[in-house]
Order: C-alpha cells, then structure tokens, then sequence
C-alpha cells in the first residue's frame, strides 16, 4: 500500500526521490519520509503531503547522491511523524511496503538484546535485525539477505547505511519492487511510474531477490544466495501519461480516457472477422476447450466486473460461472475442480488476496489459470498461465474507472471465445457482437457528452447523507459499483441491491431524504422494474432514473429521467456505468473531497 523510491547516482537524487514520492501519490498514504547520505545519514519525515515533506527538504537545502524515500499507509501505529518511514537503527535506514506477520515475536527478541523501539511500526523491527545481523555480516547486502530469512510476510524494502554510502540495499518477497538502469545511476520504486523521470530500462524482480545498488552497477541473488541476471526491459510507460493535463483531477481524466482505453484494449480484434482463443495466450485453445466451469477471483471494483461477467459466460458460453471474493476464497474450504478455468482479476496485478487466492487456487490442483490485468509485468500475470492485457493505461486515481470498464470489455471477449469454442456462438452472433464492440468507444463517447445534466444531478444529490441503487439482472452488479463509487469519494452512504429485493427489507429505508438511483435499460427485465420503482414513489422516495432509448419512463414530480443516447443489449452495463461514475465525482466536487485520494484507501492493496 506503500510507496517506495530509492536512487544511488552520480547526481543530487533528492528532487528525484521527491518527484518520484509525487508520481506514487495515488497509491493513497498519510504521511511521507525520507533519508540520504551525504557525510552523514540525514533523516526528514512529515505527517500530510509529500509537498510538506519537499518544503522541509527545500529549506534544508538537502542535497545527496544516494538517498531512500517512502509514503506510508498506515497499518501498524497511527499516522504520525514517529511512525513515518525511514526508521533508523545503528547508523542505518530503512523503508518497507508490505506487513510482517511475526513482527511481534521479532520485536520481543531484540527488546531483550537491549534495542529500544521508537515507533508503533512493524517495520522498526526490520531496521532492527538489520542491525543485529550486521554484527556477524561484513557487507550490508549480507545483513539485510540475514534479517530477510527471519522475515514472516510481505514486504519490499531499501536499506541504505551511513559506514556504506556506496550502496542502496533492496529486497523483495510478495511486495512489488521494480529497478531503473539509469545513464548516471541505478534506482528503485514500488512501480515503474516513478522511475519514468529518469529512465525507462527496468527490472521487475522475483520473490525473494536482494539487490545491491551502487552508482556504477547492481548485482542480484536469489533469496537461497546465488547471484541471478534478470532481463533489463524498456517500460511501455510514457511520462505524459501519468500527467494531470487540462483535466481537474485524475478521475475525470480517467473517466474521458474510457473510449480510447477500450480501443486500445480490442485493438487486437483489429478488423478482425473471428475471435481467436489466441487473443489470451498460446495455449489457450486446447485450456479453453478443456475447461466445464468458470471460477472468477477478484476485489472491490474487479469483483463487480467478475459479477457482469458471470451472466455472460452463462447466457452466451453455457458455462457454470462463480465470483468469488478473494479475501474471502483463500481462507474458507471450497471444493476444487480441475476442469475449472480460475480467472484472477486485477487492475494493479500486485493485489495481496487476489495473487494469493490465485496461488491458492493452484495449490489444490486447478491449473487452468488466466490474468486480466492492466500492467503487463505483475506478479498475477507472472503467476497466471494465461494472461490478457487490458491496456487502460496508467490509473491514478484510487476510485476506478476506465480500468473496470476495460476489464468488462475483456471479459465479454473472453465470453464470446468460449462461447465459439463450445459451439454456441454462430457466425452471424458472432459478427454481430464483434461489431458491438468495436463500437463501443463511440457510444461511451456519447454518453460521456451527458455530463452537464449529470452535475445539476449532483449538485441536487451532493447534500444527501444515504443513497440506494437499484438494477436487475446484468445491470445490478452496476448498480453495486455505482454505490461504492459514491462511497469511495464522496463519503455519501450508498447501498445497491437487486431491485427485486426491495420488499424484502430495503424498503424500509425510503423515505424523501434517501434518493434512489436506478438502472433502466430496455431489456427483458425493464417492466418489473418500473414497478419496483412505483413502490418507491409511493414511499415518498426521490428517483434518479438512467434509462436508454425506448424505455419510455416518463420524468415526473419525485422521478427525474435521464436517457442514454442508445439501448446497448448485452454490452448495456458498460455504458451504463459511466454516469455513475460521473456522478459520483461530480458529487465529490460539490462536496469538496479529495477526489484523486479518497481517505483511508489506497490504490494499490499489496497488503491484506
């Protein structure tokens, strides 16, 4: 959940550290640190903005060629300035992402070896046994390779020490860590975004890699002891990418990046007269025609695209589908079975409970694994034996957006190969649906021209403390990320349900001060759920209807309609969540939240 960067150059690095801390602010963090070597270790932490961390830097006209930075999310310990990263230890300093589970018997440990701790952190004790190991370790890459061993968790984490300014130590096991091969230096950071400022040859490391960085080389060993290559590759990052532009907030640019986010991602459908299995892996015809059932995997808004794709796989494909949690899979007994093809969804491709449900699932023999990710070197496409990129592109913004509509637009490729493979997908069906989605970016496109009748929406809506969306059948797991959109930045209590289920207690909750936001597209289902939304009307309820074209839902006194330019069949919930999504961060604006870093969450969730 943490960020990390970490440089050893021939230059000053501290604007570098400090750009980079900038570039990994969307990860979400409370407070912000740093330490460097120069004649000295020199430590500087605040609590707040990594601006406040540069300002004290400015005024101490810090300047270094070998430093380690860090933005803390706080797990163990409050945030404050004691708690933030770099913590020291016997003329070292430390930085960590992750959590170490026996932090606890570490620390009981060395307290009785005379160390006193000064923070509430699980990472002090890092810095600690560090220390401790150097006393039996000449080189400072032993003594970290020696505290490693005794680690139990996640974690990634640089070491720099003040007898050994030559040197940047960093390890990795279970928390992402990528290096930079620079003209004047060698660097680290928890992603390669932070690293685009300097260079774009990277090094995505494996579990349980320590690396030794100096101005002039690095060398890599494996966590048994014996020195590795890993392959140097060129990021397909671009620094304008990850820049803000003429857009407010990183949001909004996301939420107008969609059409072309999902060009990029069917670009390989191209022209194309047939969807190939190909499109997710060499070796996907023969996996794809073995498999009888579906598992999806994912967190939070993935969950939700795993949700749509659910009522795809079994309407078009036939196939048995579940979605599951992957905090809640990992830990409970379920029943394996090797014909399953296991889909792991994720936007970073580093989410902890997703990856380990992932490794999980292949530990009880179900081998048939497929990633749908947005980063292409992440560990859950390293771990998957299939893989899919949906290339959204960078998202900075903690509340996603053009990343969840990107992993729909991979799922219903995914649906209509398996779909063709089973044959249950005829020629005309399937240039029909080809033809669908490559019209989607327009149609995205258009509903994205809605947006100033969506504000005046908001502006109405922004001053209500609870809200209930409603949907039914493909569109209600829509419905649930338009909820925890609203929620994640807005701080507006949102709850979607099935509209079905309303008598069966959400009712209750109407009144006219609970708006009710509902999901109406001209499908099988549009009839029933006009009556569920008489019996909110009745209640006194306040409707807030997006509807499509032919839904013939008239706006009336307590019913404001607002219809989307075109009926969009079975790709319906991609476009229907867009105003959603604009409300929401039009709802936030109102309400002046931080939008881009909603508190107490984080981007990427590389812990549990």
């Amino acid at each position: 959940m943490c960020g990390i960067v970490a440089a050893i150059a021939t230059h000053n690095v501290v604007p570098m550290l400090l750009e980079g801390l900038r570039k990994l602010e969307y990860r979400g963090y409370d407070s912000a640190g740093l330490a460097v070597l120069n004649g000295g270790l020199h430590r500087l932490r605040s609590v707040g903005r990594v601006a406040e961390l540069a300002a004290q830097a400015d005024s101490e006209s810090l300047h270094a060629p070998v430093g380690i930075a860090h933005t803390r999310w706080a797990t163990h310990g409050v945030p404050s300035e004691r708690n933030a990263h770099p913590h020291v230890s016997g003329g070292l300093a430390l930085v960590h992402n992750g959590i170490i589970e026996n932090h606890e018997s570490l620390k009981a440990e060395l307290i009785g070896l005379g160390y006193a701790f000064q923070s509430d952190t699980d990472t002090e004790v890092i810095a600690h046994l560090v220390t401790e190991q150097r006393k039996c370790h000449d080189g400072l890459a032993d003594a970290v390779a020696a505290a490693c061993r005794r680690l139990i968790g996640a974690y990634a984490i640089a070491v720099v020490a003040e007898d050994q300014p030559g040197h940047v130590i960093v390890a990795r096991h279970g928390s992402p860590l990528v290096l930079g091969v620079g003209e004047q230096g060698y660097y680290a950071a928890s992603d390669a975004s932070a690293l685009l400022q300097v260079t774009r040859k990277v090094i995505y490391l494996e579990d349980g890699d320590i690396v030794d960085l100096a101005s002039n080389g690095l060398s890599v060993r494996t966590a048994a002891g014996g020195e590795v290559t890993r392959a140097v590759q060129l990021s397909s990052l671009s620094a304008d990418a990850v820049e803000l532009g003429p857009y407010r907030h990183y949001m909004q640019k996301e939420i107008f990046e969609q059409p072309q986010a999902i060009a990029n991602t069917l670009e390989l459908i191209g022209q194309a007269r047939s969807i190939t299995p190909q499109l997710f892996g060499v070796h996907a015809t023969e996996v794809f025609a073995a498999v009888r059932r579906v598992l999806i995997l994912a967190c939070g808004t993935s969950y939700h695209a795993g949700m749509v794709a659910r009522y795809w796989l079994e309407e078009v494909a036939g196939l048995p589908t579940s979605v599951e949690i992957a905090s809640e899979y990992r830990y409970r007994c379920s029943v394996p079975d090797t014909d399953t093809l296991v889909v792991a969804i994720s936007q970073s491709g580093e989410t902890a409970d997703t990856l380990a449900a992932l490794r999980h699932a292949r530990s009880l023999g179900q081998e048939h694994t497929l990633a749908l990710c947005n980063v292409p070197e992440s560990a859950i496409m390293r771990t998957a034996s299939l893989r899919f990129l949906t290339r959204a592109g960078p998202e900075i913004g903690v509340a996603s957006t053009k990343a969840y509509t990107t992993q729909l637009a991979a799922l219903f490729l995914l649906t209509l190969a398996l779909a063709k493979l089973r044959g249950r997908l005829d020629e005309a069906e399937e240039s029909r649906h080809l033809a669908a989605l490559r019209h989607l970016p327009v149609a995205i496109g258009r509903v994205l021209e809605l947006e100033p009748d969506i504000q005046k929406w908001a502006e109405r809506f922004a001053g209500k403390h609870h809200a209930l969306f409603l949907g039914r059948g493909l569109h209600y797991p829509i419905a649930l990320e338009g909820a925890l959109k609203l929620k994640e930045i807005s701080y507006i209590h949102a709850e979607a349900y099935p509209a079905g289920e309303l008598k069966h207690g959400p009712l209750a909750l109407v009144d006219r001060d609970m708006p009710v936001i509902a999901v109406a597209p001209n499908d099988a289902l549009l009839e029933k759920l006009k009556s569920n939304l008489q019996e909110v009307r009745a209640r006194g309820g306040e409707l807030y209807v997006f509807a499509d074209a032919g839904s013939e839902i008239g706006a009336s006194e307590g019913i404001q309609i607002l219809n989307l330019p075109e009926h969009y069949g079975l790709l319906s919930p991609v476009l229907h969540v867009v105003p959603l999504q604009l409300l929401a961060y039009h709802a936030a604006l109102v309400k002046g939240t931080d939008v881009d870093k909603p508190r107490n969450l984080a981007k990427s969730v590389t812990v549990e």
